[in-house]
């Protein structure tokens, strides 16, 4: 992101954590005269070797250092990027494969038959969930698709979400995996949502969680050949065949 040196002047500390995820530009007059990323020492050794002076941006990882909620909030409202924040950790969410937007876009169209006329609604992501665990720990995830019900009763006066969704599916992709096959799966667990769905584009599977008393109450799997159902919506279900139809 782009900022003026007033900008960064008045608000340094919030830029100085806003540049462990995404450069930081500094611009005076149409021109950029610094910038601001996070610290690599093995990056920064190298630079002076070859006497470079700059470099492509770092990928950014949430390592061990914990962020509160409303630093995240400020950091996230200062940048046009798309952030998940799960446990103090911030991760900046990376564009999604042709794969994973087609079998998206495959059983969000199951989704939006199905609940036609319906009180619920299906949406997809870049949508943002604030969900808060039986600690009140607050977290920010944006889910492939999620499922809502009486939307009209759950938005706030910014037109924003502030309820728990009623069903969530994340597409596993290699470098979400273990995150939404752990880290979300305790997280929607402790946070209220009734059902969770893994899509597992690896195995052409899909895994149903059912959440009870913050414990898991029942697991299915469904294989190519089969059909997923909802246990929480009966009657919704969606055909493997139809889902990874690519």
């Amino acid at each position: 992101m782009v900022v003026n040196p007033t900008e960064l002047q008045n608000n340094f500390d919030k830029y100085l954590k806003l540049c462990k995820i995404e450069e930081v530009i500094v611009s005076s007059n149409g021109k950029n005269i610094a910038m601001l990323v996070k610290y690599n020492e093995e990056l920064l050794t190298n630079l002076y070797k070859e006497g470079v002076v700059c470099e492509k941006s770092l990928e950014y990882h949430s390592g061990n250092t914990k962020t509160s909620y409303e630093d995240f909030l400020k950091m996230k409202d200062a940048s046009d990027k798309h952030y998940e924040f799960i446990n103090g950790q911030i991760y900046l969410m990376a564009s999604p494969s042709y794969t994973h937007q087609k079998i998206q876009a495959n059983l969000f169209l199951i989704f939006g038959n199905w609940f036609k006329g319906k009180n619920c609604t299906p949406l997809v992501s870049p949508f943002d969930i604030t969900l808060t665990d039986y600690e009140d720990n607050k977290n920010v995830v944006q889910p492939d698709i999620v499922i809502i019900c009486n939307p009209e009763e759950m938005l706030d006066e910014k037109d924003r979400y502030i309820g728990t969704p009623s069903l969530i599916v994340e597409i596993l992709s290699k470098a979400t995996r273990s995150r939404d096959m752990v880290l979300k799966l305790n997280l929607y667990m402790s946070s209220g949502v009734k059902e969770y769905w893994i899509i597992n584009t690896f195995n052409k599977e899909i895994h149903l969680y059912l959440f009870e008393n913050n414990e898991i109450s029942e697991t299915r799997t469904w294989k190519i050949g089969e059909s997923a159902e909802s246990i929480v919506f009966k009657g919704l279900t969606a055909n493997l065949d139809d889902v990874f139809s690519i």
